[in-house]
């Protein structure tokens, strides 16, 4: 089944979970000649697991594509054609297996080594096994790579996350509720569905949800710092070095994962592609699905299609809006590494002059020099408006309709109804097209009257009319003010990426002023001649957890004046492309 259909089909359901409604089971259909066998793996805790093996042509020894999922049976996403197996294992306590999901932590992990080496000894498998990934089921890979894999020489991963914490349930210590409770109702229902035909337990269907709703709670509720239970439910090492296509798309809910996944994996010959994952892909672009069935070919079959020699890093950059980066509206970029060698940080400074450009609390202006005058500004901490400043969850939803409303009614997901609760800071109007690429940091001294609120900052570029199209969201807790200053990305000596230390809180006191560090998911986008830049400081998006409401108030101007560290590609000169 191609990435876009199952993409579609998991934000509707993502969406109906908003919406409460009753899902019924979807199954896509396969080729009439396609072989299928079912079988029951025992794992070595005495769980049964359910897989299921797909043989074009009838079974016969192959190289075998396995993908292990939690979305229950016919949940594979990536159609490879007659050359290859297809092996969809369900996961523990989802779907037709056995046991008690444990949201992808130290058992589902054993599982698949276990399962792998017992699809690597069938008669149908010719010995070479590949990994294919999307969303859970690639995060379920990454969180394994530090067992060592039998027989498996490739992997296709897209839209994983490399810390589960970090990039999807608590993107800066803050609780992304309504994204986390989609994907448990995502892996729930089928669960439910296909209880009847639960390996030698019909009944289980709901123990089964239990079981999911206790890993559910247990994430979103038992363990709100990053301690020892998110740290089985990440990236813990490689000990497999087998080359790893990583895809996925700026504008995706669990994009940062892919940008950390490639940087640690280059050295056994990753590649990035970013053309799109939950997001979409681009009107007119192929979604990646090509270079994942090209390369597959070349590592399991030895095909000499020249596909390692291309560029490491290959990226489709939006032209100012997500709405029209779908529609094909983009420009395409390649690279040797990440973040892009040659990438300069310019540093932004949040001032009280008035830009007369927005209508907000405070229309301020983004500048290059700080002032040297300190002024505070307030603004309320109050549920922001998610379909704008929420990026990531917003394109989540496009392909369940959401792109359809938001085209029709553009205020919905531009910046015009958040930016006037909020601050926003706008620069002139750029004298040359600018291309920004790379992660984003905020350096801002603040005050609260609500302790453990969330810091969420939208940067977004204005069209010459004025309207804000929002790219990404920076994303802070404010009980979590420290850093790791190992693992954060300096360049001369400002913080351009954070690495957030979220493993010991440390509440403000009321209207205490403390500096913090706000990392932006990364961005791509072509600001063109004629636009700007702003930043609006605004409440956390309402698909979060809520906090109590309060009052933010920002440090703006001298020595702890806020800043913004935007990234720029060579070839481009923001500096010179700003008048002041």
């Amino acid at each position: 089944m191609p990435f876009t259909n199952v993409r579609a089909l998991r934000a509707c359901l993502t969406l109906l979970a908003g919406l409460g409604l009753v899902l019924t089971g979807i199954t896509p259909a396969s080729a009439a000649d396609d072989a299928q066998e079912t079988f029951t793996v025992t794992a070595s805790d005495g769980v049964k697991l359910r897989v299921t093996l797909t043989a074009p042509g009838g079974v016969a020894p192959r190289p075998t594509v396995v993908e292990f999922s939690p979305y229950g049976r016919n949940s594979g996403t990536l159609a490879t054609g007659a050359d290859y197996n297809q092996l969809l294992v369900q996961l523990r306590g989802t779907g037709d297996s056995n046991g008690t999901f444990d949201a992808l932590g130290p058992r589902t992990q054993q599982d698949v080594k276990e399962v792998l080496q017992w699809a690597c000894d069938q008669p149908w498998s010719s010995g070479n096994l590949a990994i294919n990934g999307f969303s859970a089921s690639a995060i379920t890979i990454y969180n394994s790579l530090h067992l060592e894999l039998p027989c498996v020489k490739a992997m296709v991963l897209r839209s994983g996350t490399y810390s589960l914490y970090r990039d999807l349930l608590m993107p800066g210590g803050i609780s992304n509720l309504g994204p986390a409770a989609g994907v448990m109702l995502l892996i729930g229902a089928p669960a439910l569905i296909q209880s009847p035909d639960r390996i030698n337990d019909p009944a289980s269907g709901l123990a089964l949800l239990l079981g999911l709703l206790s890993a559910g709670l247990e994430g979103g509720f038992a363990h709100p710092k990053l301690d020892s239970w998110w740290h089985e439910r990440e990236f813990r090492g490689d000990a497999n070095h087998v080359p790893t296509l990583v895809l996925n798309g700026f504008f995706d809910v669990e994009s940062r994962g892919a940008f950390q996944a490639f940087q640690e994996l280059r050295s056994s010959g990753a590649h990035l592609l970013l053309a799109g994952g939950h997001d979409g892909a681009p009107v007119g672009t192929d979604d990646g699905v090509p270079d994942a069935n090209r390369w597959l070919d070349h590592y399991l079959r030895g095909i000499d299609n020249g596909i390692e020699s291309e560029p490491r890093v290959q990226m489709l950059l939006s032209k100012g809006d997500r709405e029209d980066y779908l529609k094909g509206d983009f420009d395409q970029r390649d690279a040797t590494d990440w973040p892009v060698p040659g990438t300069t940080w310019t540093t932004l400074s949040l001032s009280t002059e008035r830009s007369r450009t927005a209508h907000s609390l405070n229309d301020g202006s983004l500048v290059k020099v700080r002032p040297l005058v300190q002024r505070a500004h307030p603004y309320l901490s109050i549920p922001s408006l998610p379909t704008a400043t929420d990026v990531p969850t917003t394109a989540l939803l496009g392909a369940a309709g959401l792109n359809a409303l938001t085209n029709t009614v553009p205020a919905l997901s531009d910046m015009t109804l958040a930016d006037p609760l909020g601050l926003t800071f706008t620069s002139g109007p750029l004298t040359s097209d600018v291309t920004a690429a790379g992660p984003l940091g905020l350096d801002v001294t603040l005050a609260t009257t609500s302790p453990g609120t969330g810091i969420w900052a939208v940067l977004s570029d204005v069209s010459p009319d004025g309207t804000g199209h929002p790219l990404t969201a920076g994303r802070l807790n404010t009980d979590f003010p420290k850093i790791v200053a190992s693992k954060s990305l300096v360049k001369s000596g400002r913080v351009v990426q954070p690495f957030g230390d979220f493993s010991t809180s440390s509440p403000a006191r009321i209207g205490q002023y403390r500096p913090y560090h706000v990392e932006f998911w990364p961005v791509g986008n072509v600001f063109e001649k004629g636009h700007r830049l702003r930043l609006t400081l605004v409440g956390a998006s309402a698909l979060s957890r809520p906090s109590l409401p309060g009052l933010n108030t920002v440090r703006i101007g001298g020595l702890q004046g806020a800043q913004l560290f935007v990234p720029v590609l060579p070839g481009s000169n923001l500096a010179t492309a700003l008048t002041k």
